[in-house]
């Protein structure tokens, strides 16, 4: 082990009892790896799903932290591109490299694809971790850790616009004001969308989804929400981002993307659901699956963040630290915040003034 790197480290693991903070050795990077010391991680709507069992891909126990920034501690002895000191954050899709997706570019539909922090066997939520080099991106020197903490989170809208075609004069919809619906808003205000509407059940998460560049909000549990929607708009919309995934946030989307429009799935189904075929078919409405992202899709959230495009202050809402992590879960569950962070190495946080 390198010197200054101790041989142990605190880890979380989730479980079905619980979340909790343990002992583990700490891990060696292989020739094609890097270590790295931890600085935060977000809480994820997949993490909090996963940890309540209602993740379709994620099994309990498990190690969290896929939205995770740090510092690089170690390189293994085939990486050359890395050096220690250097700030990243991680893209945590972890593919083959080898099969028809990686072959064509689309390392995110990796049909052998493991995913860092779900489900894997490590995550960032620990004090030290080791990852394959090429999962790691340098951080633009203008960026602090805090602000980097969005990177993965904002390329998951970034890549959703993308497959939509983009937004630029086109009316749109959000419906789920979270974390990745908030984010979400913001890409689509950057990318020069005509009008867009945002639909939640708390008034709270209306109000922000205004501050932050909505032009109109719609209560979400109303029996007309798709009605008001397409009023709101003065037509249907063109694009559909559901950022919930539960039958009815499909049903709806359906109706305001009716006809002609375009319906991305970006939130993660917790079940099956049925949708109109016959309407999809005759009214002619595209049903756009949306899957993490690509290193393009990185690259471009963060140069949304270091344009100022992404009101940070607004976002990240609480940071809490690693040893208090169940509380992090708790109040990322709740409703009440949009991005927690669990500070891991707090030392690594402080904010550049530059």
């Amino acid at each position: 082990m390198t010197t200054g790197v101790p041989t142990t480290m605190r880890r979380v693991v989730v479980e079905s009892q619980g979340i909790r903070v343990v002992t583990a050795p700490t891990p060696q990077p292989e020739p094609h790896e890097v270590l790295v010391r931890s600085a935060a991680s977000g809480v994820c709507g997949s993490d909090t799903h996963a940890a309540h069992g209602r993740h379709p891909f994620v099994a309990l126990p498990y190690h969290p932290g896929h939205e995770v920034v740090g510092v690089v501690a170690q390189v293994g002895t085939a990486v050359s591109a890395l050096q220690p000191g250097d700030r990243v954050t991680v893209e945590p899709d972890l593919p083959c490299w080898d099969c028809k997706m990686c072959r064509s570019g689309r390392q995110n539909l990796c049909e052998r694809l493991q995913f860092f922090g779900c489900g894997y066997a490590q995550g960032g939520m620990a004090d030290y971790f080791t990852i394959d080099a090429r999962r790691v991106h340098v951080l633009p020197d203008r960026l602090d850790l805090v602000d980097a903490a969005l990177i993965e989170p904002l390329s998951t809208p970034v890549h959703a616009v993308r497959l939509a075609g983009g937004v630029e004069g086109r009316t749109v919809v959000v419906i789920g004001a979270g974390s990745i619906g908030l984010l979400l808003l913001r890409v689509v205000v950057a990318g020069g969308a005509r009008r867009i509407v945002v639909t939640d059940p708390l008034p709270a998460k209306r109000d922000l989804a205004l501050r932050l560049g909505a032009h109109a909000v719609v209560d979400a549990t109303a029996e007309d929400a798709s009605e008001q929607v397409r009023a709101a708009l003065g037509e249907s919309a063109d694009v559909v981002f559901d950022c919930v995934a539960i039958a009815s946030t499909v049903d709806r989307a359906i109706a305001m993307a009716d006809k002609g429009g375009t319906v991305v799935v970006v939130g993660v189904p917790a079940a099956d659901v049925s949708v109109p075929l016959a309407v999809i078919q005759d009214h002619q409405i595209r049903l756009q699956g949306s899957a993490t992202y690509l290193p393009v899709d990185y690259a471009d959230a963060t140069a949304l963040l270091v344009g100022g495009q992404i009101p940070v202050h607004e976002l990240v809402t609480a940071v809490v630290p690693m040893d208090e992590v169940a509380s992090a879960f708790a109040m990322s569950a709740s409703g009440d915040h949009v991005k927690v962070l669990v500070s891991i190495n707090p030392d690594l946080l402080e904010r550049r003034s530059d």
